[in-house]
């Protein structure tokens, strides 16, 4: 008697989105400006899942992390117009802003110094600019990496590649960022922001 090879269960409908940002293409791998999309590599690496449906200007992909289904996404559309990507696969899975997790560059913080916000302004970031023109919100939560300021041209610096020297402390940073992720997906956003940055409460005064 011949089994018929049981189908495989199809995924749940996610939930929750990881947003990485960058810049796309080979010119901008390894750039300060890219620790979004580093991340979002590390994260999918880590749960063994693919980046690998291009749609909507993104390449994306569904992962389950600590139980629930989330889209893991980085914008092809450059840095200024990222809003665009996020909030069109938004509207088609339907995922409201607080369920919207953004990993970005931030210059004002120092080298590896990683930081999340429930919600909260622009801040100078480009990135972060288009989405909240494009969600018609800025109350989604956000985890910035800290890139340090760099010299007078803030382009030059965003753009440039990090050093041998600062590599161990970068990968610190990313690991923190995808640690804090995971934690929110699990435990919500006020234990990940309070886990994330407890490493910097010394500084802050808090």
């Amino acid at each position: 008697m011949l089994f018929r090879k049981k189908k495989p269960e199809p995924a749940a409908p996610p939930e929750a989105m990881i947003v990485g940002l960058g810049n796309p293409g080979p010119e901008y791998a390894g750039t300060r400006h890219n620790v979004g999309f580093d991340a979002v590599e590390r994260l999918a690496k880590r749960h063994r899942a693919k980046l690998d449906v291009r749609k909507h200007r993104a390449v994306y992909g569904i992962a389950k992390i600590e139980g629930r289904s989330v889209l893991l996404i980085r914008p092809l559309t450059y840095m200024n117009l990222s809003g665009q990507a996020v909030a069109a696969l938004a509207r088609q899975y339907g995922i409201p802003p607080e369920q919207i997790l953004v990993i970005s560059d931030d210059m004002d913080l120092d080298l590896g110094r990683v930081r999340m916000k429930p919600k909260g302004g622009a801040g100078g970031h480009n990135g972060h600019r288009s989405i909240i023109a494009s969600l018609g919100s800025q109350d989604y939560p956000r985890i910035k990496i800290g890139i340090g300021r760099g010299g007078p041209n803030a382009t030059d610096h965003v753009l440039d590649k990090f050093h041998p020297d600062e590599r161990q402390t970068i990968d610190a940073a990313l690991d923190r960022a995808t640690r804090g992720c995971e934690i929110w997906l699990e435990a919500g956003l006020e234990r990940a922001t309070s886990w994330v940055n407890s490493g910097e409460a010394h500084d802050e005064g808090e």
